[in-house]
């Protein structure tokens, strides 16, 4: 009992032993790593990204010259106005290049021309109009009117050769030609009576019709290679009081260049 009793004693009053103290790191700078050290995964931080932007755009904009605009051959409709002249008009002539809704098989139109008033505006083209696909041009002012070019082949009159180049009095008279498109014009056949005045004028040395009709239509045609060419001009009771002698002056204005020869 006593030795068990002293060595009770004796173990309460030996210390305990301390533990020893932990040193505190010591944190030391990277090491610079060696390319094999690198991981090919890594992104990198944004600092870097951004100094690495700056630079490939520096050298892009010291290296490469500033483009230039390039104007190809653009489908739809493309602007084709000049002007304006001593009277205020505008000079609209077909961009060449232009596409239209004629169909394959159908070559390059000649760029006819007529002169345009000032507000006048190009309108879109729908295979929905009485004209279909042979409706090549629309334009309009609110104030003043409407007009449209038609483009059509004169197989519709007659038997030509690919290569033809007819002229508008062979496809026929003035009455066949406008009683054969009023319907693709106007939304209706001609009615007795509808015809005002019938002209026959020669410009560049080529045959045109102009007709003027009931209630405010004006029309002007011509025949180049196997195509006719119609410019039709409508204007309600208001526009035709106000702009008459301005629609005449578009009909008046009204040309296809000849066939080139090849």
């Amino acid at each position: 009992m006593y030795i068990y009793a002293s060595h009770q004693i004796n173990e309460r009053l030996i210390p305990s032993p301390t533990p020893p103290t932990q040193s505190k790191a010591t944190v030391l700078p990277p090491r610079p790593s060696s390319s094999s050290d690198i991981n090919p995964f890594a992104l990198p931080d944004r600092r870097t990204l951004l100094v690495a932007t700056i630079s490939l755009a520096s050298s892009l904009s010291l290296s490469t010259p500033p483009s230039q605009a390039i104007q190809g051959s653009i489908a739809g409709r493309i602007p084709g106005i000049t002007g304006p002249d001593a009277d205020g008009y505008y000079l609209y002539q077909r961009p060449e290049g232009k596409s239209g809704g004629h169909g394959i098989g159908w070559s390059e139109l000649p760029r006819y021309s007529f002169k345009v008033p000032v507000g006048w505006e190009e309108t879109p083209v729908s295979i929905a109009d009485l004209g279909g696909t042979e409706i090549d041009l629309r334009y309009a002012q609110e104030d003043q009117g409407s007009l449209m070019v038609v483009v059509a082949p004169v197989l519709r009159f007659m038997e030509v050769g690919y290569n033809a180049d007819i002229t508008i009095d062979e496809v026929g008279p003035p009455e066949r030609l406008i009683e054969g498109f009023a319907p693709e014009l106007f939304g209706a056949p001609l009615k007795e009576g509808d015809v005002l005045d019938t002209k026959v004028v020669q410009k560049n040395g080529r045959a045109y019709y102009e007709w003027s009709l009931k209630p405010h239509r004006l029309v002007a045609a011509t025949a180049v290679g196997n195509r006719v060419f119609l410019l039709a001009v409508s204007a309600n009771s208001r526009q035709w009081r106000k702009s008459e002698d301005v629609l005449e002056t578009i009909q008046g204005s009204f040309k296809v260049p000849p066939k080139q020869q090849a």
